[in-house]
């Protein structure tokens, strides 16, 4: 690749020709991409690890941040070649730069607006997609074109996810078409003039590296990453939370909860947005997907430790010793909601309101994290039967295990009345049987995803 080959001769982060290497990886999708290609990339990196930090100025700020989205999109690139292929490569969780459980309380309020920007601009993307493809404007991803229909049905639904972000946004009136295609284009339109800077949009141009030409991919993308968005903001609440248990400010944490439970309740639609997944296109990519799945996602496994101490099979299963830095997490002592909640209700200083609020808001939010692994349950049989996972994982049958874990053991959960042993039915507008305002969810967990 020429561009790529001139850039080595000065290799200056900000110039790096990002539009040629993603043209290269978006002809064949990453899985294919030649090793002349992925050596001159390895090449970039080594570059880029020899160059001195930038300076302090403004200038030199700059440069850093263009520095570090290269080092991150050369992670995600070469992840094949390196041999360490995962699901957060898979998904460009780095190049997104999600919000950590670690970044503090103070962090807390601004990690909602990141998660409702990121939610309406990965969305908006997706349908930017959806209406290029179905009105032949592009001939990228190729493969297994979903029919009219079904792309109107997915206009519908992403649109159904992005509102609550979009009125928090103060933005909530900006989508007045009346049909789903229109409003597809106003949400698009309205993210590209509006809710992304030129770093944002860079970044979203490069957190998509799908491994084939499979149309139905794109859209598996970018919902998982909603997901990942979700999840991100819920450890980040939970963790704040905690600290506000502890320092007996029962208010504080049950708004924090309500946050939680909130974002997963608004993204229900997202569900029946991947069962307009065609079952055969999600078979086909799934197979250049060997090595990362979904079980590594680090966000879910953070929320379910954060709830509570995971029982010790658990902690020794596949599904912790996938994620060994949230491991090492918990076998430090990491500690949980439950155990802050219990030490809450048992002191003798607490009002009889304090205690009232607190467990409603324990049990609100358990009520739709046990939906969520019901639904995502649902899918995932409905995508792979009961085949196993990826990497010759157990797949659904694990599923229809974990997701009968109970969330906390200091409050008394109500029995779930929807955790049947059969999936049930997945319909491309919501899941049968199951209440309209469902949590948010994703194949994650047990290989769905990839």
């Amino acid at each position: 690749m020429k561009e790529l080959t001139d850039w080595l001769v000065d290799p200056v982060p900000s110039r790096f020709p990002y539009p040629a290497v993603l043209q290269e990886f978006h002809l064949v999708g990453k899985h294919f991409v030649s090793d002349g290609t992925l050596k001159s990339l390895a090449l970039a990196r080594e570059r880029l690890a020899q160059q001195a930090p930038s300076g302090t100025d403004a200038t030199g700020v700059a440069d850093a941040a263009q520095r570090l989205l290269l080092d991150r999109f050369l992670d995600t690139a070469l992840d094949k070649w390196d041999g360490r292929y995962d699901y957060p490569t898979y998904t460009s969780l780095g190049v997104l730069g999600l919000p950590t459980a670690d970044d503090g309380p103070e962090a807390a309020a601004a990690a909602r607006v990141t998660r409702d920007r990121l939610t309406v601009q990965l969305l908006a993307d997706l349908l930017r997609f959806e209406l290029a493809a179905v009105e032949g404007r592009t001939a990228w991803l190729p493969e297994m074109r979903p029919d009219a229909r079904m792309v109107d049905k997915r206009h519908r639904l992403a649109v159904r996810v992005a509102r609550p972000a979009l009125e928090r946004l103060g933005l909530g009136d900006r989508l007045t078409a009346a049909d789903p295609a229109g409003q597809a284009a106003q949400l698009w339109a309205l993210a590209e003039g509006e809710l992304l800077d030129g770093h944002e949009r860079q970044v979203l141009r490069l957190s998509m590296l799908p491994v084939y030409v499979s149309h139905d991919e794109h859209m598996f993308i970018r919902v998982l990453q909603t997901f990942e968005t979700t999840f991100a903001l819920l450890a980040l609440s939970i963790r704040t939370a905690i600290g506000h248990l502890d320092g007996a400010r029962t208010e504080e944490a049950a708004a924090h909860l309500a946050v939680a439970e909130s974002a997963l309740a608004e993204s229900a639609p997202l569900f029946s947005l991947l069962a307009t997944m065609q079952v055969e296109s999600f078979r086909v990519f799934r197979d250049f997907t060997e090595g990362a799945s979904a079980i590594q996602s680090r966000n879910y496994k953070l929320v379910e430790s954060l709830c509570r101490v995971p029982d010790q099979d658990r902690l020794d299963s596949p599904a912790y010793r996938s994620t060994p830095e949230v491991r090492e997490r918990i076998l430090a002592g990491q500690q949980t909601l439950d155990e802050a909640c219990a030490a809450a209700l048992g002191d003798p200083r607490s009002t009889a309101a304090d205690r009232e609020v607190l467990t409603a808001s324990m049990l609100g939010f358990a009520g739709a994290l046990r939906r969520w692994r019901q639904t995502h349950y649902r899918i995932a049989v409905r995508m792979l039967g009961t085949r196993s996972g990826t990497g010759a994982t157990e797949g659904t049958p694990y599923l229809s295990s974990v997701r009968k874990i109970p969330v906390f053991r200091s409050v008394a959960e109500e029995p779930d009345t929807d955790a049947r042993d059969t999936p049930g039915n997945l319909s491309a507008d919501r899941p049968t049987g199951l209440p309209t305002a469902l949590p948010t969810g994703h194949p994650n967990e047990g290989e769905a995803a990839a």
